[in-house]
């Protein structure tokens, strides 16, 4: 694959991400998908296969009422696509470390991509 062609499908996820259009989200996953949440250095989640990430991306999609990542830049790392992001979301339940329903939460971040057969096949989210 191009390295545009695998930037503009790492910006149809993350504009599917935002609006919270899980089944869009889906289309541009390779079928094996494997998903790593990894906060502080530490794995909080990890998926593998379209079905369990679709069930946690259902899951996670209700945790927030509004949710925006916005790529800050590009490089490729490793045959990776590695993309900085600006995470804000607005939370719709209170969570178990203090955070409640309304608050506005930011991250800064980064997020991994490896493609396989035109799809996305790795995900790493560290934050």
């Amino acid at each position: 694959m191009v390295r545009d062609e695998k930037r503009d499908i790492i910006e149809k996820y993350i504009e599917a991400y935002n609006s919270f259009e899980i089944a869009r989200m889906v289309e541009l996953l390779h079928k094996d998908i494997l998903f790593r949440n990894i906060s502080n250095g530490e794995a909080t989640s990890e998926t593998r296969g379209v079905h369990a990430f679709r069930e946690l991306a259902e899951q996670s999609s209700t945790m927030f009422s509004s949710r925006r990542q916005t790529i800050t830049d590009y490089n490729v790392i490793n045959g990776k696509v590695v993309v900085g992001i600006d995470y804000e979301g607005i939370l719709a339940v209170d969570f178990p470390n203090g955070l409640k329903s309304g608050d506005k939460l930011q991250l800064k971040g980064k997020s991994s991509f490896e493609f396989k057969k035109g799809k996305i096949s790795l995900i790493e989210d560290y934050s």
